[in-house]
């Protein structure tokens, strides 16, 4: 089901520290914090003391996740129960941050992308931003028909959750809106639809 060479894909590498960045804001979930803590073993002193590590622990259940980050010695750790509310602080931070802040984002695709998508929103280019992902391929999808965003999507093709469309999930990515594309599949034979597959689990 999904559709080789979209040059939209996202690709990603292993976090890097930037030796010349002033400071460092660094988004990352569960899953996400074993790439920080492995970026933070790259890393000086002196960039950990000016880096700020924001967690999304809506999938931790304990303090393990945030314990792990501490013993890096970053200079800051912001938790947050949502990826929802941690968001809508990264956009507050940008929104008095200065030039030489670097951004790094780690994790699932729906959190790389909410990154991306806010620091587009502040006029920061999406590949001024460094991005590993780690965990699980589950995607954010909108829909092309009524602009909806289904969230958490493994399978393919899947319901929308707005208008109700079986959409045939592509590999087609924006990190404009920060979503793959997804397009109704039985368009032209209401009802042929294929059998529903996990492809992002």
């Amino acid at each position: 089901m999904i559709q080789p060479g979209f040059k939209s894909r996202p690709t990603y590498e292993k976090l890097k520290p930037d030796p010349f960045a002033k400071s460092n804001i660094v988004i990352v979930d569960t899953e996400g914090s074993d790439a920080f803590v492995d970026l933070a073993g790259a890393a000086s002193a002196e960039f950990l003391a000016r880096t700020t590590v924001m967690l999304d622990r809506e999938s931790a259940s304990d303090d393990a996740v945030a314990n792990k980050v501490r013993a890096t010695n970053v200079g800051n750790l912001w938790t947050f129960p949502t990826l929802e509310t941690l968001i809508a602080r990264f956009d507050s931070v940008l929104a008095i941050s200065k030039m030489g802040t670097r951004i790094y984002a780690a994790g699932r695709e729906p959190l790389i992308g909410s990154v991306v998508k806010t620091a587009i929103g502040h006029g920061v280019s999406y590949t001024s931003v460094y991005r590993e992902h780690r965990g699980s391929l589950k995607r954010r999808v909108q829909c092309v028909h009524c602009k909806g965003y289904t969230e958490n999507v493994t399978t393919n093709p899947v319901r929308c959750t707005h208008c109700g469309l079986t959409l045939l999930v592509r590999d087609h990515y924006s990190w404009r809106i920060g979503a793959f594309q997804g397009v109704c599949i039985d368009a032209e034979k209401p009802g042929e639809v294929p059998e529903t597959k996990v492809d992002f689990a």
